[in-house]
């Protein structure tokens, strides 16, 4: 299976499976340096590890990180790093009918297609457990950013059909659905008591905004900015759409409407500032110094236990209700994945926009570039 490595300059690879005994990561390009501890990243891995309330999966998993090279006396080597979380809560005994039928929504059919095999336990690798080496890659990819002073924060805009009508990001984690407004909260809460009741899911919007982003990252044409930020988040098993800035309402304005104005700098020599931000910070393929905005659309967890008719592997008809622990709203969990993705994909482009000038090379160098 080719495909589970994702980054150029700034890579990492993700490996195991749901129920098997371990997963984890390789990170490749990550400078040398970096004050680095298992806590920076279990803080990460906390807000996505199950069981965190009775609106995600019962499965008991502290998630707890080892680091298993790359770092000495605390500190980054410049040499890749390995991660791994063991799994200790299996229970690979509540999918083994699963075998014998392909389940609706889910990849079953497809891997039996592709491979002729899959791993039936909670899905293998197309398990929503594959997300940890993401996770662990992002909480690096983090620290990086911080220490250019971009911010990455992600957030559940909208659960349910049910949208927050108020920003407070310090609001998230004061309620089990990682939302910025409590009232909307309060309206999910209900609106998942029922839809449990019913032994169905619901779906959401994540979305995810940068500040502080330089001007000119990204490429303008096959490595745009938001072109990789759409394959990060698309690659996320859960999510179905991806909207930079104003996305397809932009489809339905005039060019008056969607162009933003610029204006002067608010110092000399700053960048330009915008009337508005109606691209979501990225133009051409760049960012344009603006705050960047995007939206993912997360599905409802297919794993339901209500009924629900498919076929066998030999094609016979047949009603299955889904069993095992399985996330009733898998959006908060999906929170921190949407941050991490957007986090690796930042980093990789500011590592190659740093050979966009001779001036920066030479400077890394510590040449002039006066005889060029």
């Amino acid at each position: 299976m080719s495909g589970s490595t994702y980054g150029k300059l700034f890579s990492f690879t993700t490996w195991g499976e749901s129920h098997g005994s371990a997963l984890g990561v390789v990170v490749d390009g990550c400078p040398a340096g970096i004050p680095l501890r298992p806590e920076d990243i279990q803080v990460f891995l906390n807000r996505r590890k199950p069981g965190q309330s009775k609106y995600t999966t019962k499965r008991s998993e502290e998630d707890t990180v080892e680091i298993l090279s790359g770092v000495f006396e605390g500190r980054t080597t410049g040499t890749p790093i390995s991660m791994v979380v063991f799994n200790k809560d299996q229970r690979s005994r509540d999918y083994s009918e699963i075998a014998s039928y392909y389940r609706p929504g889910h990849a079953d059919y497809c891997f039996d297609a592709k491979y002729g095999f899959r791993d039936y336990r909670g899905g293998g690798r197309s398990s929503g457990r594959e997300t940890i080496g993401r996770v662990a890659a992002g909480a690096i990819a983090m620290k990086i950013l911080h220490a250019l002073d971009i911010e990455v924060s992600a957030y559940a805009e909208e659960i349910g059909g049910i949208r927050c009508s108020s920003i407070d990001l310090s609001l998230c984690a004061k309620n089990p659905f990682y939302m910025p407004d409590l009232e909307a909260a309060k309206k999910v809460q209900a609106a998942a008591e029922k839809q449990m009741a019913d032994k169905d899911s619901m779906g959401g919007v994540i979305a995810c905004i940068v500040k502080n982003m330089p001007v000119g990252i990204g490429e303008p044409v096959f490595e745009k900015l938001d072109a990789n930020l759409s394959k990060a988040l698309f690659s996320i098993g859960a999510v179905k759409a991806v909207e930079i800035g104003d996305g397809f309402c932009s489809a339905r304005s005039s060019g008056s409407e969607n162009n933003d104005s610029f204006l002067p700098p608010k110092q000399k020599g700053g960048p330009l500032q915008k009337a508005s931000n109606h691209a979501g910070g990225i133009l051409g393929g760049m960012s344009d110094g603006s705050d960047i905005f995007l939206r993912a659309a997360i599905k409802p967890t297919p794993s339901i236990a209500k009924e629900q008719q498919t076929v066998t592997c030999t094609g016979e008809p047949v009603t299955v209700s889904i069993r095992g622990r399985h996330d009733p709203i898998i959006v908060p969990r999906a929170v921190v994945v949407v941050e991490a993705m957007t986090a690796v994909t930042l980093v990789d482009m500011l590592f190659a926009g740093m050979t966009a000038k001779m001036d920066s090379i030479c400077r890394f160098f510590g040449r002039s570039n006066s005889d060029i």
